[in-house]
């Protein structure tokens, strides 16, 4: 049996997804697992241990872009494709592609194309985005197992990231905090750089911690308003890391401070203590999933949760974060 299971497009929900993965492959042990995905998770899934192959997929923006991938799929003749994602497109990719079964979430049309489907219900309270996986798992039959998300880096990388930190002069007898102040989402889930090199000024004055800062190229201001607020600057890692470096250089972090963002998952999975500052999403979706985590949140936000990538108000959801509270959850995480 060949089966091609199509995997959500953000880290986060990548993660989240890959305890419904190791359930799939224990379900059915036989079969051969491929995964359709955007090519950078091939960095996740370098130990191959959720799956067999990956079959890179391009943005389906154009109808010319999924008439290419249902042809690339149907080649691979696939027994069975599995939705982890929820859009329209990938189930009429999958249908497109001829494969006999397809089998994924009823919602937004998509039942048309789908010969095996389980009805998305929406919860109240919400759960956690691991288990609306597992449970389109156990609507289709299949016994699951108790959810882990885990990332390891081999010996090799993380000797590569240790090299690379020392190279940037990092002292690595010192703890490593590594400030991550980006969110691809938008702005409205970005706690401020400001408070960022609030933080970064307590961490220097009252601790022994060495500072990196990461992120993606957009991220470059906020690295640079934290580094000039700093009497020490920190290692600047924006936009000079692949995924699969920045796996390197986070399983080297003592403390991983950081908006609701995919690294934060990232940190979380290879099991470094996360601080996760969390605006205008539910933790309760969305959280780290396992310890050693602390999730700072303001409950008393009359317009949360909501949707925005900007903040139509005054951004009071994250603003109420102060860096004093944020430093107290990171120092006690510090040896």
């Amino acid at each position: 049996m060949k089966i091609v299971v199509r995997i959500p497009n953000w880290i986060g929900d990548v993660l989240f997804a890959l305890p419904a993965l190791e359930s799939l492959k224990a379900a059915l042990p036989e079969a051969e697992i491929w995964l359709a995905a955007d090519p950078w998770v091939k960095d996740l899934f370098a130990a191959g241990e959720y799956a067999d192959r990956i079959v890179p997929l391009p943005t389906l923006h154009k109808w010319k872009d999924l008439r290419a991938a249902a042809k690339t799929l149907e080649a691979l003749r696939f027994d069975i494709g599995l939705l982890l994602t929820n859009s329209f497109s990938s189930a009429l990719l999958f249908a497109a592609a001829h494969i006999p079964q397809r089998w994924g979430y009823r919602r937004d049309g998509r039942g048309l194309f789908l010969t095996k489907s389980v009805l998305g219900k929406v919860e109240d309270p919400p759960s956690h985005m691991v288990h609306f996986y597992l449970r389109l798992l156990e609507g289709l039959g299949l016994r699951t197992l108790p959810p882990e998300i885990k990332l390891s880096v081999p010996a090799e990388g993380q000797e590569r990231a240790r090299k690379r930190l020392a190279g940037l002069g990092a002292d690595l007898n010192k703890p490593l905090i590594i400030l991550n102040p980006g969110a691809a989402f938008g702005p409205a889930k970005r706690w401020p750089a400001s408070r960022f090199a609030a933080l970064g000024r307590l961490l220097q004055e009252r601790t022994n911690a060495a500072l990196a800062v990461t992120g993606a190229p957009e991220d470059a201001a906020a690295a640079e308003e934290i580094a000039s607020a700093l009497t020490e600057k920190p290692i600047d890692l924006v936009g000079k890391t692949t995924l699969g470096e920045l796996l390197g250089v986070t399983s080297q972090a003592a403390v991983f401070v950081t908006n609701d963002t995919g690294p934060m998952h990232i940190a979380n999975a290879l099991r470094v203590p996360v601080v996760g500052l969390f605006g205008p999403t539910d933790p309760r979706v969305t959280a780290p999933f396992h310890r050693p985590a602390t999730v700072i949140k303001k409950e008393d936000v009359p317009c949360w949760p909501c949707s925005n990538r900007e903040c139509p108000f005054d951004h009071r959801c994250l603003l109420r974060i102060s860096a004093a509270e944020v430093f107290e959850a990171t120092a006690a995480y510090l040896p």
